[in-house]
């Protein structure tokens, strides 16, 4: 028997299709920096001396050409990041689809998941350790804090209880994205925005130690 190959159709295919348009805007971005930066500018730096007239050192038009593309590929990139979570919805959780209404298809109550149907939603996850400065101290994250909703993840979209592999692939293809975590602090539901980034001085993008969580 053959290999059979992924369907050009299939979301699996469609994020990494999206994943590998994300990696291009922003090699494209770093390029436009890089001109930038060879001209000794960067998105604010002035283009006129105090009496009006354009600098003599620094080359104006590349300058600008440089500045316009990057807004450019800023929203493009916003565009793509935020259709790469739309998809990996439905990679992660395929049953998100039977949830969107239709003019031929009815949902049932009893098949949605118990947290639609009114019923207290169940953490998957404790914070165990946050590092200061970090995306996660930056975005209130505390330790014990217990994770209830990681994007679109919930306790739901994990097979195994002992594993949080979703949740690490999640955050792998979410940099500089803007991410919603609810949490269980002291009684207390919080949602928190959280943008995973490298750079920031530690391991990771997040910055923090995520265990997994079972109240069973």
């Amino acid at each position: 028997m053959g290999l059979m190959l992924p369907s050009p159709d299939s979301p699996r295919e469609r994020a990494r299709q999206l994943i590998a348009k994300k990696d291009a805007i922003e090699a494209e971005i770093n390029a436009q920096a890089d001109v930038l930066k060879a001209n000794s500018s960067d998105m604010t730096t002035p283009l006129v001396d105090r009496e009006g007239f354009p600098r003599a050192d620094l080359d104006i038009y590349a300058i600008r050409r440089a500045r316009h593309r990057i807004i450019e590929l800023r929203n493009d990139l916003k565009d793509v990041t935020n259709e790469i979570g739309k998809v990996l919805e439905q990679v992660f959780d395929p049953s998100v689809a039977a949830l969107v209404p239709s003019t031929s298809v009815s949902v049932e109550a009893s098949s949605l998941p118990s947290n639609i149907e009114g019923d207290k939603p169940k953490p998957f996850a404790r914070v165990d350790g946050v590092a200061p400065d970090s995306p996660a101290a930056e975005s209130g994250l505390h330790r014990e804090d217990l994770i209830v909703k990681f994007g679109h993840l919930t306790r739901s979209s994990f097979s195994s209880a002992a594993s949080l592999q979703r949740l690490a692939e999640l955050v792998s293809v979410s940099e500089n994205r803007e991410l919603v975590v609810q949490v269980f602090r002291e009684e207390e539901t919080l949602n928190l925005n959280l943008i995973p980034r490298k750079g920031w001085g530690g391991r990771g993008m997040l910055g923090c130690h995520i265990v997994p969580y079972n109240t069973a």
